[in-house]
């Protein structure tokens, strides 16, 4: 397969804010509540339904037909990089699994159908990273994608996707000392704290427990060792 030298851009058709605000509808920082709260995705996928919806208007299709199914269809069966990536993710929550008949790329934990669907869409990232996507904007792709499969991940994972989900969609970006914090702080059950906080800094600055401060400095007892899934 050829390669593409270049890489259409995604997901900057829209303006994202600037600060994390409140959601209105179910009361948690704006993302918190995807994709189960209608104004928290509906926030979130206008990143990827601006994109789609310019590709519709070129190829003179109207949303909901069968040529938008056609037209998903042909997105992911192009050379990886003719399209944007929202556009293939949009193309795999259009359809539905052969198999398992869930969402395509998101269905049953131990379909081999969409886990061959979910894997094959990363080859986008890591050949376009980092000028037509930035490292901001692979964080924020694969937090969507695992908080629209939550059932194909550790609940450790998925509660990290949570929490940093507001922050990714501002542009922000934890560095690996604070990813690796955080990551902790979750594992001990504190979500809760982490979540009254605003911003990756503040929530990688929780203080240790007083057990975990104590065995920081010197007992034998270790936090598990459970890194997040890797795109």
């Amino acid at each position: 397969m050829a390669q593409l030298e270049t890489y259409p851009p995604g997901g900057r058709r829209v303006v994202r804010p600037a600060t994390v605000t409140f959601c209105p509808n179910c009361g948690e920082l704006v993302g918190r509540g995807y994709p189960d709260c209608v104004i928290c995705a509906e926030r979130i996928d206008d990143l990827w339904w601006a994109d789609w919806q310019v590709l519709l208007e070129s190829e003179k299709i109207r949303p909901g037909t069968d040529e938008e199914g056609g037209l998903a269809r042909k997105v992911l069966s192009d050379e990886v990089g003719r399209h944007p990536w929202t556009c293939t993710d949009w193309a795999l929550w259009l359809l539905r699994c052969g198999r398992c008949g869930g969402q395509l790329g998101s269905g049953d934990s131990g379909c081999m159908a969409c886990a061959a669907a979910d894997q094959a869409r990363w080859a986008w990232d890591y050949q376009a990273l980092p000028d037509a996507m930035t490292p901001n904007e692979h964080a924020l792709r694969v937090a969507v994608a695992g908080l629209r499969a939550p059932h194909r991940h550790r609940g450790s994972v998925v509660t990290g996707w949570r929490l940093a989900l507001p922050f990714l969609f501002v542009g922000d970006l934890p560095t690996t000392a604070q990813t690796q914090r955080i990551r902790g702080h979750v594992l001990a059950g504190r979500y809760a704290e982490l979540a009254r906080q605003q911003g990756f800094a503040a929530m990688a600055c929780l203080p240790d427990l007083p057990w975990r401060a104590q065995n920081n400095s010197g007992a034998v007892h270790r936090e598990p060792d459970a890194q997040p899934d890797q795109h």
